[in-house]
């Protein structure tokens, strides 16, 4: 029998943060897609979608990037799978400028000396939810996540702006919940679900990241979540690697870890916890694992 489900094979984009900062998405990703037998494999040659920083100072600089991007994604099988919030939002936010834009997409395929292929560009969560199918999902389970309350954190870029991602309703979105809910955790409803953490100010203005990174802890904790659940590289920096700063500015106690998504989904599926890039995390969760009886 074939080792990956023929049907489900995907180009795979990484992005810089997840072969850096954020390893361990990348490894849980690969080991959840490895233990679901879907297939996955590495875009060539791939390189930075200009993240934050590029559309801010050349709009054709930024195409480019991603343009190129799905260029070298037309040369694996299969739709192009995303994990980062913000590389998902760049890569989509070029399709849908392209495509509204005949001119501009002109002096993109000048650039990059190539044509930009419609290839379909798929959040993990989209392919969890749509593709593989929560039923299944739930049938992949090895390890409930029963007794674990996950506060789901969207953060800006997931559903927002309404025409790009099209991956969920943009201001009442449910699919992170339907996903984790497969496993048999619990989700809880809070408040800043959809609030913006600060993203890349956490260098350059980060009393506001405190401030703003603060108010979601608050929210979660306040909803009696056990941990939060991410699905973007710099919203983890923000809420896990600056908790404790947030700790000492507000004289408040939260020690809640915060999960890639990928991370609880790849436990609940059977992939080893010493697999997870959970001795990463600078919030440890490894107590919290042990009380739930998920170590």
């Amino acid at each position: 029998m074939n080792s990956t489900n023929s049907k489900l094979t995907y180009s795979y984009y990484p992005g810089c943060s997840l072969h850096a900062s954020g390893k361990e998405y990348d490894i849980s990703t690969r080991g959840l897609f490895k233990a679901l037998k879907i297939g996955l494999k590495e875009v060539p040659d791939w390189l930075c979608c200009g993240a934050t920083p590029a559309h801010n100072v050349d709009e054709l600089l930024s195409l480019s990037l991603c343009a190129k991007n799905l260029s070298l994604a037309d040369e694996v099988k299969g739709d192009l799978a995303v994990a980062c919030a913000a590389c998902f939002s760049r890569l989509k936010t070029t399709q849908h400028r392209l495509a509204d834009n005949p001119e501009k997409r002109k002096q993109v395929e000048h650039a990059i000396a190539g044509s930009v292929p419609e290839k379909k560009v798929k959040h993990l969560l989209e392919i969890l939810a749509k593709d593989y199918g929560l039923e299944q999902l739930q049938e992949a389970v090895q390890k409930p996540l029963s007794g674990l309350k996950v506060a789901c954190y969207y953060g800006c870029l997931l559903t927002r702006p309404p025409e790009v991602p099209e991956l969920d309703c943009t201001e009442a979105p449910t699919i992170m919940e339907r996903v984790i809910g497969a496993t048999g955790a619990e989700t809880v409803a809070w408040s800043h679900r959809l609030e913006c953490c600060g993203a890349n100010f956490t260098l350059s203005r980060p009393g506001v990241v405190l401030k703003l990174s603060g108010d979601i802890l608050a929210s979660a904790k306040a909803a009696g979540a056990d941990c939060l659940m991410v699905a973007c590289p710099l919203c983890h920096g923000n809420l896990d690697i600056r908790q404790k700063e947030i700790e000492e500015a507000t004289g408040t106690r939260y020690n809640m870890p915060v999960f890639y998504m990928t991370q609880l989904l790849a436990l609940a599926a059977g992939v080893p916890a010493a697999k997870l890039g959970f001795d990463s995390m600078m919030v440890s969760p490894l107590p919290l694992l042990k009380e739930k009886n998920l170590l």
